[in-house]
């Protein structure tokens, strides 16, 4: 069986975070870039429950990970606040 496809927004509203593009994008601005050392679950601007999701879905290879690994992504890069 093919594992489902969720999108980003998905992902933020399992999280209880904005899922429209601008709330999106604002929280990507606002916490990346996140150091390389810090593993995505242990970032100090999640809650216990959103690390624990995050943790969750990646140890179990969960159909979230796809997601989760993309997001993990995103905030590794240099944002263009200056």
């Amino acid at each position: 069986m093919d594992k489902p496809f969720h999108k980003f927004s998905e992902l933020f509203k399992q999280l209880g975070l904005p899922t429209d593009e601008a709330g999106i994008a604002a929280f990507l601005q606002n916490h990346a870039p996140l150091a390389a050392h810090i593993p995505l679950a242990e970032a100090p601007f999640w809650n216990p429950s959103q690390a624990s999701l995050l943790k969750d879905e990646l140890l179990e290879d969960a159909d979230w990970a796809e997601v989760v690994d993309q997001l993990n992504a995103a905030l590794r890069k240099p944002n263009s606040r200056g």
